[in-house]
């Protein structure tokens, strides 16, 4: 698929001007696309260097992936409620929920696939049964769809804000309110274009509800509801406040990109703890509650202690 692109800042190298286009894949890749011939400049091959200039016509050509098969693998799911129609489980932190380009295994569709017989097929054979995602290393409550009716029933309860999620996250700082609304449109960082931001333009409208469980002095343990379900909101939202969260790797470093702290604890400290939804076929109104993780848990612990002292 050959993409087009045209220039309106000057000066700013080829490979740099196309890893900002096209955040979907690493500046690496588009390096080696580059190198292989790939790029042109108003119909010029052109190498990563190349300074462009306002209107210039930058195009790149990207070959269709090739067709990996997503298998089933057997690997162990805590599973919160299952019938014919739904599962519910509770995902651990570290695990991917669909398969993407260089992640084919290990997945939570590839253990889905291995568990159930059947699901959904709306979104496509990477993401069979996904409703809706939790991030890498987002821990908690999810339900997946095991035919494509119970599926676009769940899509359209969560469009509608009928079901919802409630997460706890472990955040920097005091918050000194006890409760707050946070809106602001989020779309792609103007300069590092594999993070999220608050932005003026070309953002998607973000509602993020807030309330303080515990003060620690040095963080808080708060409770979030989503109004919206934009990419890395949470993270976005709280460290657009001034407050990211523990561990975060994306959005809570230091002006040295290092992560804040040194608490043990891997990915941000966020938890999807409940899921309410109806059931899409009986219509029984469920709510569902996934434990909190060990290392959130210790980390709650260590930081009453010190608190204590």
């Amino acid at each position: 698929m050959r993409n087009s692109f045209t220039v309106e800042n000057t000066g700013e190298r080829l490979d740099v001007f196309l890893t900002g286009q096209m955040p979907e894949f690493s500046r690496s890749h588009i390096q080696k696309l580059i190198a292989s011939g790939q790029a042109w400049v108003n119909g010029v091959n052109r190498k990563g260097n190349f300074k462009l200039k306002p209107h210039d016509v930058v195009e790149l050509e990207v070959p269709e992936p090739e067709q990996v098969a997503i298998l089933p693998e057997d690997i162990p799911l805590d599973i919160l409620y299952e019938d014919k129609d739904i599962i519910v489980i509770n995902k651990t932190r570290g695990m991917v929920v669909h398969p993407a380009p260089g992640v084919y295994s290990g997945t939570l569709v590839n253990a889905l696939m291995y568990h159930c017989q059947d699901l959904s097929g709306i979104n496509g054979e990477i993401r069979p049964g996904i409703v809706h995602r939790l991030d890498k290393d987002t821990s908690g409550v999810m339900v997946a769809a095991k035919n494509d009716a119970a599926h676009m029933h769940l899509a359209s309860q969560i469009q509608a804000k009928t079901a919802f999620r409630i997460y706890q996250a472990l955040v920097w700082s005091n918050i000194k309110e006890e409760s707050g609304i946070i809106r602001g449109d989020i779309g792609r960082h103007p300069v590092d274009r594999k993070k999220m931001a608050v932005v003026q333009e070309n953002g998607k409208p973000a509602t993020t509800h807030f309330r303080v469980l515990e003060r620690y002095g040095e963080a808080t343990l708060v409770e979030c509801r989503l109004e919206t379900g934009r990419t890395h909101q949470i993270r976005v939202h709280m460290a657009y406040i001034g407050h990211p969260l523990l561990g975060d790797p994306k959005y809570g470093t230091d002006k040295k990109g290092r992560v804040r702290g040194s608490f043990a604890i891997q990915g941000q400290a966020l938890h999807s703890m409940s899921l309410e939804l109806t059931h899409p076929v009986t219509g029984e109104r469920m709510k569902f509650h996934a434990p909190m993780p060990e290392d959130m848990e210790k980390l709650i612990e260590k930081l009453r202690h010190r608190l204590a002292k």
